[in-house]
């Protein structure tokens, strides 16, 4: 006898005015891990590298080889600790809770010199205006836990819908992984062409940000919010961005194009209180890719399933 379907899990409120000091502490927090798997991770196209990944429990370096062991940091938002194991079965934990990014910055190095991992970072932010040193910055120091639970919690279920939107295609896409830098998920379609040298962003160096857009693309992903959108949203964009791309219906009803951010973009609050959240990011993804590879002329036939 069949099992009946699970219900449909409900998506966990998200207010951004409610936790914004919460995040910008652990953007903070998380970027030091990312750091340290940007310093022993081999490198990979687009800086795929340097990417963290959704776990049943959190975010993930996911293992990174050190010397002869391998070493994985993880943030466990059930148990709220930075966990840090090596192969060779040795452990060390950082506590998730109210401290400066400061204090969870000396607090990792010394736990990663304490397991004999001598790694040497660049303490400085990414992507965050006016961010400053990790190392040196008293100022952040929430952490409220629930609120990073339900932060996990949204990963998770953005996760599962963009995982099997990415099955669905035939060429070159990404993973689904999170981006330390920007502080989101996402995922990347290619349409198999080279693309024109990237003018480049904000806080960023060219040379990385031409690497990352080498080739033509469709990407979209969950943001949980910050400057330019004060609330969460997911997005999509396309690079180069083709004529007709910005004026393109994208469904569902509550999507729109933003000019400032330059995407396509989605309230996660009407994707939470939809009827139907999984349909209505799909419809998401799926309308907003189309508009990115129809306008764009690329080969669907050859890059779909």
């Amino acid at each position: 006898m069949t099992a009946p379907p699970a219900p449909t899990e409900a998506w966990p409120a998200l207010p951004y005015a409610e936790w914004k000091d919460t995040l910008a502490t652990l953007h903070r927090w998380v970027q030091v891990a990312g750091k340290v798997r940007l310093a022993l991770a081999p490198p990979v196209n687009h800086w795929w590298h340097v990417t963290l990944y959704v776990t049943a429990r959190g975010l993930s370096t996911s293992p990174m080889p050190c010397g002869g062991r391998e070493v994985e940091l993880i943030f466990d938002f059930i148990g709220h600790e930075l966990r840090i194991e090596c192969s060779d079965g040795s452990v060390r934990v950082v506590k998730l809770e109210p401290k400066s990014v400061a204090a969870f910055y000396r607090e990792t190095m010394a736990a990663l010199g304490e397991l004999g991992i001598d790694v040497h970072v660049w303490p400085m932010t990414s992507e965050i205006p006016d961010g400053g040193r990790l190392d040196e910055d008293e100022a952040h120091r929430s952490y409220d836990a629930a609120s990073a639970h339900r932060f996990w919690r949204a990963l998770v279920l953005s996760a599962r819908v963009m995982g099997e939107f990415r099955g669905r295609y035939l060429g070159k896409a990404s993973p689904v992984h999170f981006f330390w830098g920007g502080f989101d998920l996402a995922s990347t379609r290619f349409s198999g062409r080279e693309a024109p040298p990237h003018p480049g962003v904000p806080s960023m160096p060219d040379w990385i940000t031409r690497e990352g857009y080498s080739h033509e693309e469709w990407s979209a992903g969950f943001w949980p919010g910050g400057e330019g959108a004060e609330e969460p949203i997911f997005y999509a964009y396309a690079y180069p961005e083709p004529d007709g791309f910005r004026g393109a219906k994208v469904a569902p009803e509550a999507a729109r194009y933003d000019d400032g951010l330059g995407e396509h973009v989605l309230p996660y609050e009407a994707v939470r209180t939809s009827a139907d959240p999984e349909a209505a990011l799909m419809a998401f993804l799926q309308s907003s890719y189309e508009a990115a590879a129809d306008n764009g002329g690329w080969d669907r036939k050859a890059l779909e399933r």
